[in-house]
């Protein structure tokens, strides 16, 4: 577990740079500089891109996830035709993607024309963002293969996000027009895909050969069936996660201006996502190659010990979240008050998603992966019907609650499979102790009197809630691997 603790917090730290930084653009920048509209067609766009950038892989990427172990164990790198074979995929992927796009336009003017008409506008955007977005998964897939998630992690976080600083800036200053902020936009993915590009070949960790194998003519059928499974499963479990934003500007009476709101209060619950981001790009080779050595006790080390740290940050940042979020909503203004409840409701989902720590990808790395396809299938068909029933009656709130029903029933199924699959039951009396020590201190915190200025409110109630909740953490030793990180920083100290 050593190289997981040590890359996840060096990630962790990344990860919390990135999002500062983005907390800066989506909280600060763009609800002063953007429409709650032009802000709103940022989040259509980019869930769009996604959803493009996903079917254009054709499954490409789980494959190189489970079998970059086998390649690197026995082929030599100047013939490992991996790189070479997925890469073509891809492009072939998107150019089938893009033809489909032109001929989907007329369908998008029909569908947004009324209540989204800067979409249709900017609809062509999605491409370019698209292309960019794919060629960084691909190579974002060869990093953390090659145990270098912290380095595509750095990339991910930070370049993305410090280019949207740049662009909304020129904005701002009058220097471009919103069209060209828009076409700008549409590129944010191509510096960090290059630059990522230029690390993986300098250390010879990319390398491309097109000749067809022996491993890959016997592994094929293999390579197929399981790219395709975990493909669909892929990108039904996306679609059911982005279908809220296309499904809000259509269906919505606000549009564009309610997918902002949902943008800034989703912003505000991914930050709750940090410790898993960062642990999902070094469990994932590490779960690879325990299940190719058969070394179960290592997986069941790895699911106990996700379990148990991501519960207890996710309880924090929950707590953190919910003490604040009044103060953010008069931050905003009143185009943005619905954040607090929206808030609410997608963040008690996260810290479900949060306290079944890393099921996904022991499922994904097994011999029955097949179970990731039939339990996003079952999200999908759960996800898609309750967005489009409770957004079309409940508009806005109808989104977080089809958020918190269709993410709790997921986590449900694949921690009920881990169970009687292979006896995998990760928590115990520390979890609940761990539960009722946030809620204490949250509800101790809550019980301040409010301050005049939004700052001193903020500052002061969050210290008392890490106050309380931090030192009674670590002398009940409920998570045992953060005390060990604690006991390094005060010794150092």
């Amino acid at each position: 577990m050593g190289i997981i603790q040590k890359q996840s917090i060096q990630s962790s730290l990344i990860i919390f740079i990135g999002f500062a930084i983005g907390g800066f653009n989506m909280i600060v920048l763009a609800p002063k500089l953007l429409t709650p509209e032009q802000l709103g067609l940022t989040r259509i766009v980019t869930d769009a891109a996604a959803t493009v950038a996903s079917l254009a892989t054709i499954g490409c990427l789980p494959v190189i996830y489970k079998f970059f172990p086998f390649y690197k164990s026995y082929l030599p790198k100047q013939k490992q035709d991996l790189a070479g074979l997925t890469f073509l995929i891809c492009l072939i992927g998107f150019a089938i993607m893009a033809t489909a796009a032109w001929f989907v336009q007329p369908l998008i003017v029909r569908k947004f024309s009324e209540r989204s008409p800067l979409f249709v506008n900017f609809s062509y955007t999605v491409i370019p963002f698209a292309f960019f977005f794919l060629l960084f998964m691909w190579l974002e897939a060869f990093a953390w293969s090659n145990k270098r998630g912290v380095v595509s992690n750095s990339l991910k976080e930070t370049v993305f996000r410090i280019f949207f600083t740049i662009i909304i800036l020129l904005l701002g200053a009058q220097l471009i027009g919103f069209t060209s902020f828009m076409n700008l936009f549409a590129l944010s993915w191509m510096l960090p895909a290059l630059l990522l590009a230029v690390i993986l070949i300098r250390h010879r960790e990319l390398v491309f050969h097109f000749k067809i194998s022996s491993l890959t003519r016997r592994l094929k059928g293999k390579m197929m069936a399981f790219g395709l499974f975990i493909f669909g499963a892929s990108f039904l479990n996306l679609l059911a996660r982005t279908a809220d934003t296309f499904i809000l500007s259509a269906k919505a009476s606000g549009g564009l201006k309610d997918a902002a709101i949902f943008t800034i209060a989703t912003y505000v619950v991914t930050l709750m996502d940090v410790p898993q981001r960062s642990m999902n790009s070094i469990t994932i080779p590490v779960l690879a190659e325990s299940w190719k050595n058969k070394d179960f006790n290592n997986i069941r080390h790895v699911y106990a010990k996700s379990v148990n740290n991501l519960q207890l940050i996710g309880m924090l940042m929950f707590a953190l979240m919910l003490l604040n979020v009044g103060s953010l909503s008069d931050f905003l203004g009143n185009s943005y008050s619905e954040i607090q409840i929206i808030t609410l409701y997608m963040g008690f989902g996260k810290l479900i998603d949060l306290s079944t720590g890393a099921n996904a990808q022991i499922i994904g790395t097994s011999h029955y992966w097949k179970v990731d396809f039939f339990t996003n299938v079952v999200y999908t068909l759960i996800a898609l019907p309750l967005n489009y029933i409770l957004i079309s009656n409940f508009g806005l709130m109808g989104a977080a609650y089809a958020n918190l029903l269709a993410i709790s029933l997921y986590n449900f199924m694949r921690f009920g499979f881990l169970w009687y699959k292979f006896g995998l039951q990760p928590y115990g009396v520390k979890n609940l102790l761990g539960l009722m020590l946030a809620a204490a201190a949250a509800f101790l915190s809550y019980l301040l009197p409010k301050f005049d200025s939004i700052y001193i409110d903020v500052l002061i109630r969050s210290a008392l809630f890490l106050l309380l909740f931090l030192p009674t953490m670590y002398k009940l030793r409920l998570a045992p691997e953060l005390n060990a990180i604690a006991d390094k920083f005060l010794r150092r100290i």
